[in-house]
């Protein structure tokens, strides 16, 4: 059974979203591990969103409210944010409507910017991440590598592929009333991640050539090399010499004492957590864009173009639903099959004594005579007959699949990542 804990842009703050993003991801492993009921996690945690997509392994049920107990507390630890402030901002999503938000989300319906670019790569990467922590259950990445299919067709297949559209190009459009000549304007990016490489593409599809990088941790002469620009060693001296000063790292913070001179400068925080500190708004000259008030300047979405996605990805989420039908029937038919076949090489093996060879064949036998069926089933689960195929199960081998339990109560609300800004 699958279970979503989301907070993002729409239900709670940034501040709230800042905190999660710093300290949740890392708890899956822990989550995982000290629960009796939660059998894999995937963590998204991006500039406006945090979401832990849960894989729970008894059918009960009351395992969901534990489930949820437990990635609170977990979350709450790693992040420092009040238990009771978690379970105020959370929104619970469970069993079917799952999949249509992930795909929703991946798609970039519910992003600030409807249908924007990056959130696909950070669906992604979370992924991975659990991956190689081993929290990733063979339920979440059919779920998950879905959701990255079914972006793909949003993009291909609905106005929302238009290109430009991101968290980045926003900010750089709000920017645009307060430069006058992005190719006279000199700018410094901080941060060396894919972020930083996506802002700087940004900031040249604005005319932008002035561009200098700075590094905390040390990529500048990297980054700065791959991409033709300069780089600089200096944070304060770098920020005395510039126009617009552009932040998308997850190490640092500007602080008043950094900005040395009172010279005429905007300032565009898009770190997460907080990469400049908001007294630096105070200072004469100086303009601060950040996460927050970016989003407040969000523009409308288009709404054919979303009402198209939405038929699109409400297809797609019900073809998943339809094929993880048909999956426990795939299961109880194999076992079915393997449980003869045991039985009828242990019989064999009393009679004649031990043939390693034979029983090799046997098995791959059986393989063969099942993959088969196998492929069938999907076929007809993508296109909406799953049911023949439990139904002939049933009257061929007597065969019932362990049923699957949805929950009963789904809440009415409606109400960039660590990764990709390290450097």
């Amino acid at each position: 059974m699958l279970l979503c804990l989301t907070a993002n842009h729409q239900n709670a703050s940034f501040d709230l979203l800042e905190k999660l993003s710093f300290g949740a991801p890392a708890a899956a492993s822990s989550l995982v591990a000290g629960s009796a009921f939660v059998s894999g996690a995937v963590v998204l945690a991006t500039c406006n969103r945090f979401e832990a997509y849960l894989d729970i392994d008894e059918p009960l049920t009351g395992s969901s409210a534990v489930a949820v107990e437990s990635t609170i507390e977990a979350m709450s630890s790693a992040s420092g944010v009040l238990p009771e402030e978690l379970r105020r901002s959370v929104k619970i999503i469970t069993g079917d409507a799952v999949a249509g938000h992930l795909f929703s989300v991946t798609a970039g319906l519910e992003s600030v910017v409807v249908g924007e670019d990056e959130i696909s790569g950070q669906v992604g990467r979370a992924l991975e991440a659990a991956r190689v922590s081993g929290t990733a259950t063979s339920t979440l990445d059919t779920l998950f590598q879905t959701a990255t299919r079914t972006s793909r067709e949003v993009k291909n297949h609905t106005a929302l592929g238009g290109a430009g559209r991101s968290l980045v190009r926003l900010a750089l459009e709000l920017a645009s009333s307060r430069v006058t000549d992005w190719s006279k304007t000199r700018v410094l990016l901080v941060g060396t991640g894919q972020y930083a490489a996506t802002t700087l593409g940004a900031l040249r599809d604005r005319g932008a050539t002035d561009v200098r990088v700075f590094s905390p941790s040390g990529r500048a002469v990297k980054f700065a090399s791959k991409y033709g620009i300069d780089y600089e060693t200096s944070l304060s001296a770098a920020i005395a010499d510039s126009d617009v000063v552009l932040t998308c790292t997850s190490t640092l913070a500007i602080t008043p004492a950094d900005v040395t001179n009172d010279n005429r400068r905007l300032v565009i925080d898009l770190g997460l957590p907080r990469n400049v500190d908001p007294a630096v708004a105070t200072l004469a000259g100086v303009e601060l864009l950040d996460l927050d008030l970016i989003s407040r300047h969000a523009p409308v979405e288009a709404l054919t173009a979303a009402t198209d996605a939405r038929a699109l990805i409400g297809d797609a989420a019900a073809t998943y639903l339809s094929a993880a039908t048909v999956e426990p029937a795939i299961v109880a038919f194999r076992s079915h099959v393997f449980d003869l076949l045991d039985a009828e090489i242990e019989r064999a093996q009393r009679r004649a004594g031990d043939s390693t060879d034979t029983v090799a064949a046997l098995r791959h036998l059986a393989g063969v005579l099942l993959h088969g069926p196998s492929v069938r089933a999907r076929t007809l689960a993508r296109e909406g007959r799953g049911d023949e195929f439990v139904a002939a199960l049933d009257a061929l081998y007597g065969i019932a699949p362990e049923a699957v339990i949805h929950p009963l109560v789904v809440p009415d609300d409606s109400a960039p990542a660590n990764d990709e800004l390290a450097g």
